[in-house]
C-alpha cells in the first residue's frame, strides 16, 4: 500500500445509505491521507450568497466550493461515528482515517455540529450509527410493548 492513495485506483463512488458515497478499494491505515477536497477557493461573502452544500468553510475569511464532481471527497457523507477526519495544511482540505478502513467499507466523517443543525437534524441524521441506533430503540420499545402484553 503506498503512503499516498491515488484517487481514481483506490477510491470508487457509489451507492450508500445516503446517496452516493465514497469507498475504500483497498484497506486504508489509520492516519493514512485519503483524499484532497478540492475546488474554487472563495472569499467568505462570496460563499454565503452561493445555495450550495458543497462549501467548506476553511476559516472565517474563505470557503471551498466542492461542487465540481472531479472533487471525489465531495461524495464522503457525514457519520455520528466517522472513519475519517478533515485536518487542514494552510488553505489546503484534507481528509485522513482515523481508524482502519477495509476494502468496500464507505468513507465517513462528521460534518460537524453547524451543518448538521442546519441540513441533517430537521431530517433526521441516515448515518449508520443513527440509523443502528434507532433500530435498537424501535426494538426495545417492542420487547417492553410485548412484556406488558403478557403481565
Amino acid at each position: 500500500m503506498p503512503a499516498r492513495l491515488s484517487p481514481s485506483r483506490h477510491l470508487r463512488i457509489g451507492r450508500s445509505k445516503a446517496g452516493l458515497g465514497l469507498f475504500a478499494r483497498v484497506p486504508i491505515k489509520k492516519g493514512q491521507f485519503i483524499v484532497r477536497y478540492s475546488g474554487r477557493k472563495l472569499r467568505a461573502e462570496v460563499a454565503d450568497e452561493l445555495d450550495n452544500r458543497y462549501m467548506f468553510e476553511v476559516n472565517n475569511r474563505w470557503t471551498i466550493d466542492g461542487s465540481g464532481r472531479r472533487n471525489r471527497a465531495r461524495y464522503i457523507n457525514h457519520s455520528c461515528r466517522p472513519n475519517a477526519e478533515v485536518y487542514f495544511v494552510k488553505h489546503v482540505i484534507k481528509i485522513r482515517a482515523i481508524k482502519n478502513i477495509k476494502p468496500d467499507d464507505e468513507i465517513t466523517y462528521h460534518y460537524g455540529r453547524d451543518y448538521f443543525d442546519t441540513f441533517i437534524k430537521a431530517i433526521g441524521c441516515k448515518c449508520m450509527a443513527c440509523r443502528k441506533k434507532r433500530a435498537e430503540i424501535r426494538s426495545a420499545r417492542s420487547r417492553r410493548r410485548r412484556k406488558r402484553g403478557r403481565a
